[in-house]
């Protein structure tokens, strides 16, 4: 096993196509549907890196990303940052909130 790895996405095919592509390559996949379910994972497990969406149901990617700087324990875990949006606001949002990388 290379990792555990957090998929945070409330589209079903995006986390299922993250889940195939990743498990293939050897990586333990978690999923959550909304930032809530995200942030109770993020607490509740030990992970090596998480992929999240920046507009997701409940709380959204910008904010589940704050919370896990703010929290001295996931406070260094790589999060890349999904995003359909291209504006060059979002990008740069997620980079000043210490996103790895954000893929739009």
């Amino acid at each position: 096993m290379k990792g555990k790895v957090l998929v945070c996405d409330d589209d079903e095919l995006i986390v299922d196509l993250l889940r195939f592509r990743l498990e293939a390559r050897g990586y333990e996949v978690l999923a959550a549907r909304d930032g809530n379910e995200a942030l109770a994972r993020l607490e509740a497990e030990s992970l090596d890196v998480v992929v999240l969406d920046a507009m997701m149901p409940m709380v959204d990617g910008y904010e589940v990303l704050r919370r896990i700087r703010e929290n001295a324990t996931t406070a260094k875990l790589p999060v890349i940052m999904l995003t359909a949006r291209k504006q060059e606001r979002d990008i740069l949002e997620a980079l000043a909130t210490r996103a790895k990388d954000p893929l739009a």
